[in-house]
Formats: C-alpha cells, sequence, structure tokens
C-alpha cells in the first residue's frame, strides 16, 4: 500500500502530464505497483540545471579556528565541546564569536542603517567576478591601495565592468594569514596591509553597477586608516563587502562567477561567510 507522499507523487505525476481515461488508469497501476521511497526524490532530469556549467569550483573561505588573526589582535572566537561520539552518541561544540572574524561579510548595516546580512537580496550574492590584481605594487608596499586608475586599468584589458559585477582586491595577503604579517602593525599598533581607495569605491559605486567588494586582506579600508573612509562611503549605498578572502590568485582576472553564502541570522551586521568561485 502506498504511503501518503506516494500517492501524491502519482498524482501529481498524473496531473502534469495530462493522463486522460484508460491512459491514466494504466499509469496509477504501474505507479501503484512499483510504489517506493524512491518516488520521492527528484528526477535527475528535472533537477539538473540547463544553462550552468563550470569545469571547476574554488573555495574563496579561509578555514575559521580561535586562532584566526583579527583586525582588533584579540581572538574573536571561542570553541566549546558540549558533546562527543565516546560518552554521548554524537558530536556537537558551541561557539561564541563577533560577526567579523574569518572570511565574513560587512553587511550595509555594519556601517549605516542600510541592509542587515539577511535582508540582501540573494540575487545580489552571485555575479561575475572581477579581480584587480594590485599584487606587484603591494609587494614593495604594504599600504598599497586599489585606485581608480587599476580599475580603469583592468578595463582597458577586459573591457567595462559588466552590469552586476562583484570586484575583488587580489594583493596575496591571503599568504600571511597564519602569520603576524597579516595584521603587520608596527611598534605603533598601526596595522599596514592593503585595501581599497576610497575615490575607488566611489567610482564603483557612482559610475559602475557592482554589487559588491572583496579583499584578501582584514578589512575593506587600507591597514592604516583612522577614518574606515571606505566602509562610510561604499556600505552607505547599501553594498555589502567581503573581507578575509582566500584564494583569488588561483582565478582568471575575469571569467569566474562567485556565489556567497552570506549569513542569514536576523539583524545581523555581518558574519562569517562561506564563498565559493565557478570557472
Amino acid at each position: 500500500m502506498c504511503v501518503p507522499a506516494c500517492t501524491q507523487k502519482i498524482a501529481s505525476t498524473i496531473s502534469r502530464r495530462n493522463f486522460l481515461s484508460t491512459a491514466g488508469v494504466a499509469a496509477v497501476s504501474a505507479a501503484t505497483v512499483g510504489c517506493t521511497a524512491t518516488l520521492l526524490q527528484p528526477s535527475p532530469v528535472e533537477s539538473m540545471p540547463t544553462t550552468l556549467t563550470f569545469e571547476r569550483v574554488v573555495d574563496l573561505t579561509h578555514t575559521l579556528g580561535e586562532d584566526f588573526q583579527t583586525y582588533f589582535g584579540t581572538p574573536l572566537l571561542a570553541i566549546e565541546v558540549l558533546n562527543t561520539l565516546e560518552d554521548d552518541g554524537f558530536n556537537m561544540k558551541q561557539w561564541t564569536l563577533t560577526e567579523h572574524v574569518g572570511t565574513h561579510m560587512d553587511a550595509p548595516f555594519h556601517f549605516s542603517d542600510g541592509d542587515t546580512a539577511d535582508q540582501i537580496p540573494v540575487e545580489n550574492l552571485v555575479g561575475h567576478l572581477c579581480i584587480a590584481d594590485i599584487r606587484a605594487k603591494a609587494e614593495g608596499n604594504p599600504d598599497a591601495q586599489v585606485t581608480p586608475d587599476d580599475l580603469l586599468a583592468w578595463e582597458a584589458e577586459y573591457g567595462e565592468l559588466p552590469p552586476g559585477a562583484i570586484v575583488a582586491m587580489l594583493s596575496g595577503w591571503d599568504a600571511f594569514v597564519a602569520d603576524e604579517k597579516f595584521r603587520n602593525a608596527d611598534d605603533d599598533g598601526v596595522m599596514h596591509f592593503p585595501g581599497f581607495h576610497v575615490e575607488a569605491t566611489q567610482f564603483l559605486a557612482e559610475e559602475r553597477d557592482v554589487k559588491g567588494l572583496m579583499v584578501d586582506t582584514l578589512s575593506l579600508d587600507y591597514g592604516m586608516s583612522a577614518d574606515f573612509a571606505v566602509h562610510y562611503q561604499w556600505l552607505p549605498t547599501n553594498r555589502w563587502g567581503m573581507e578575509n578572502v582566500a584564494n583569488l590568485g588561483d582565478l582568471p582576472a575575469s571569467g569566474a562567477t562567485v556565489i556567497v553564502g552570506g549569513p542569514k541570522i536576523g539583524g545581523a551586521t555581518g558574519g562569517p561567510s562561506r564563498v565559493i568561485a565557478l570557472l
């Protein structure tokens, strides 16, 4: 005898195919005889996308642990073991964290009264990834910034930034994530690492249709910024940022699609995220 879900599946199948009279009876009989739990699974043909094709997936996310370096220089994540397989039959842990740790999103609400992380439209979390490679100048200058000239040079080679693009800074700084150079603080506590220049983000906000920014450093602003000019310029336009991104050097400057698994916690100013690129 078919379970209710199985009966519903048969009914929807018949309705979808517009079976009539004896053909419908035959379909019911055949479906009933072969009724198993497998009918609850979607058809492989029906569930396969027809337009999305890619050959490679690149993880743009750092593994987050309690020792992950932070902008503030203090731990922002604590992990407590609550249950173990040996003692309780299952494993479970409790996380205590500050939203802005690891590879994480800055929602507009972080520096404005714009969208919280859960309010960002999901279509704004997917887009063509355009990578501004400033590794050459960052190698000799940790205070290097992405400028409008860098963006115009990108466009001269690859064409104008496409509508809905997501623009990333590739400084190579992700290589230092386990080293003190990631923060690169001097004797006065001032940090030195690359970021976006406020004139670049103003250009992207006012003259191009860009959804979000990514950086492979601790902040959208460069390390020695004292006024968070980029944060205050970019986030109030109701666009998001992503900090501490990994592995941008494994991607071409243009051609990848990025998918941002941002946090969906009500009222969040941001949070740890899983970011992947498809090629």
